[in-house]
């Protein structure tokens, strides 16, 4: 029997649909009494409202070297494996500025096209070390490392697009990027300006999703989500769902506390800076089992005191609710909570642009490690 063109046509279709869901990167977290777990990547963007509040940045790309001089960032420069032609370029008389025991260089577009990835990795690491340049300072992290992925709903035209590609580097395992101001360069009105902001302060976050039925240890599964008694109020949720037959999928928003489950995926408010700080961190993380915070944890002095009085300190692997805590030379960098797999809750600094997210621990750990010293130690509330 001849097929129906009708029939060929739904085909293509159907195929057609099936590749645009296939080039949604996915994965499947590792078995464990978390269940069997589905993982996606989402972009998150400020609101309209903050943006609207937030500095913008100038156009003009600065390097800022700091207590040295003409010959001594021309030093950093060769060390760093840029061309002795480009060096010539950035440090001609018309882009530099000396200011006390300080050089500013101001690079052009076309100078920072033709620096390689490596040498670029190499100065902005090195630049990094200054506050005065905060954007190799705080990169825009390309976490898991797919520029396809992270441009694929961004507003920035072709040009800034593939402008942005060639200006990427390596900061240790990661893919991030420093210069947008030169982004800025290609933007010619007030649109494609917030465009690019919005588009830089994007932040990955993870939609992870529980696939049901269960295949085995109902017990264990209700035993590591409800953490003891910490989070009993989702008991009774926990117990409906071992129970379901049909194959099905549970966002695990649905068996976070209360407050967890209220602030993930969302950016702080104004309000919340009412009291002096915004929430960062330790907030978070000593907050997760709380259903009302306790702003106390504020005060980072008062944090790190009940962490190292009320916790004690565990080995992998973690449980549900576990603090994890980035720990060089005995200063605490970062704390995020463990939720399942290599699966955390965070809030990477008390910015009004960083959000509360899910995040894998290696990407955690792209943002927080200093040097080889930088260690991670877990902490569980005693009892548990």
């Amino acid at each position: 029997m001849r097929s129906s063109p009708f029939i060929g046509l739904v085909v293509v279709m159907c195929l057609g649909v099936i590749s645009l869901f296939a080039a949604e990167p996915a994965w499947v977290a590792k078995p464990g009494p978390w269940g069997d777990l589905q993982v996606r990547a989402v972009y998150l963007e400020p609101p309209e409202n903050i943006l609207a509040v937030v500095a913008k940045p100038s156009s003009v790309t600065r390097w800022t070297f700091e207590q040295t001089t003409i010959n001594g960032v021309r030093s950093i420069m060769e060390k760093a494996g840029v061309e002795t032609s480009l060096i010539d370029r950035l440090l001609g008389p018309t882009q530099v500025v000396v200011s006390g025991n300080n050089i500013v260089v101001l690079p052009k577009v076309e100078d920072l096209v033709l620096m390689s990835q490596a040498a670029r990795s190499a100065l902005y690491l090195e630049l990094a070390k200054s506050p005065a340049n905060e954007y190799q300072r705080d990169p825009v992290f390309i976490h898991g490392g797919d520029i396809d992925d992270w441009l694929a709903e961004s507003d920035l035209g072709k040009p800034q697009q593939e402008l942005l590609r060639k200006l990427l580097w390596r900061r240790g395992a990661a893919l991030v990027f420093s210069d947008i101001q030169a982004l800025l360069t290609l933007s010619s009105g007030p649109d494609e300006v917030a465009a690019v902001f919005r588009t830089i302060t994007r932040v990955r976050s993870l939609l992870v999703e529980l696939s049901l039925p269960l295949k085995e240890g109902r017990s264990t599964f209700i035993d590591y989500w409800s953490a003891g008694q910490l989070n009993s109020e989702r008991t009774p949720f926990l117990v409906a769902i071992t129970r379901r037959r049909a194959p099905q999928t549970i966002d695990i928003t649905q068996l976070l506390p209360t407050l967890a489950r209220r602030r993930v995926y969302t950016f702080p408010t104004a309000a919340m800076g009412l009291k002096g700080r915004l929430p960062d961190c330790h907030w978070t993380s000593l907050n997760f089992f709380e259903e009302e915070p306790k702003d106390v944890y504020l005060d980072s002095a008062k944090a790190s005191e009940h962490l190292l009085t009320d916790f004690v300190a565990v080995d992998p692997p973690y449980r549900f609710g576990d603090v994890i805590c980035f720990l060089e030379r005995g200063e605490g960098l970062h704390t995020c909570v463990q939720i399942a797999d290599d699966i955390v809750l965070t809030k990477n600094g008390e910015s009004i642009l960083a959000p509360w997210t899910f995040m894998l621990l290696k990407d955690v750990d792209d943002i927080y490690r200093r040097s080889a010293d930088t260690r991670i130690q877990g902490y569980r509330l005693k009892g548990r």
